[in-house]
């Protein structure tokens, strides 16, 4: 696809709430407005958290249409019109590119090791190494699809932006991540932050079960 792409950031929020729903969700895809609406407005997994309505969303599904990367799908439940995303015919993306894409559409700006990170759900990178390759091939391609920000002072790795919305300001897509430096940035790298929280939310249930158990025994001192 050589025509030039600049995807508004609905649009953009838009095609990585579908590209996310087909990978994680395919028993509910294609999606319907309404549960396209939710996914792009979800407080999890999406950076900055958006509040589009309908007519936002269909807006930015036009504009998707007219670009050949997303449209109405042909379902068998005319009741109700349903979604798609076409960037497979439209790019031919290998699943490592994609899944490093829709991080970037629905997080901003990124470095491989929060990519790594929060992409786990859509493909399981080995090494880190595996997610610089990938962005190389979305960066090699005609037009480019990503670019490498510059490194900021203060920070020991550089970040990546896709560009199907034009290119960036760097002060602009950093600044937008500013907060999200620091302890994060480490955790990310390695995944760690993940495994942590489950571990610690494992440790929760564990004693609240205990804790159950002791009121349901207490309990029956006075039956």
């Amino acid at each position: 696809m050589t025509t030039e792409i600049r995807l508004s950031d609905v649009a953009a929020r838009v095609l990585g709430a579908l590209v996310e729903k087909e990978i994680t969700t395919p028993e509910y895809y294609p999606l319907s407005l309404n549960a396209l609406v939710n996914a792009c407005n979800q407080k999890t997994n999406r950076e900055p958290v958006m509040n589009l309505d309908d007519e936002a969303v269909t807006v930015a599904l036009r504009s998707l249409g007219e670009l050949e990367l997303a449209g109405a799908a042909d379902t068998n439940d005319s009741r109700v019109r349903k979604y798609e995303h076409r960037l497979g015919e439209a790019f031919n993306f290998t699943r490592p590119e994609i899944a490093v894409l829709c991080v970037l559409l629905l997080r901003g700006a990124q470095t491989p090791g929060e990519i790594r990170g929060r992409g786990e759900r859509l493909h399981h990178f080995e090494e880190l190494s595996d997610v610089q390759a990938a962005l190389q091939k979305l960066m090699q391609r005609e037009p480019a699809l990503v670019k490498v920000l510059a490194r900021q002072p203060g920070t020991k790795e550089s970040r990546y932006v896709h560009l199907m919305s034009g290119d960036v300001e760097v002060a602009a897509a950093e600044g937008a991540h500013e907060h999200a430096r620091g302890s994060s940035d480490r955790e990310a790298e390695d995944g760690g932050g993940i495994a942590r929280l489950e571990s610690e939310v494992a440790a929760l249930q564990h004693e609240l079960a205990e804790l159950k158990q002791q009121f349901a025994q207490f309990r029956k001192q006075f039956e």
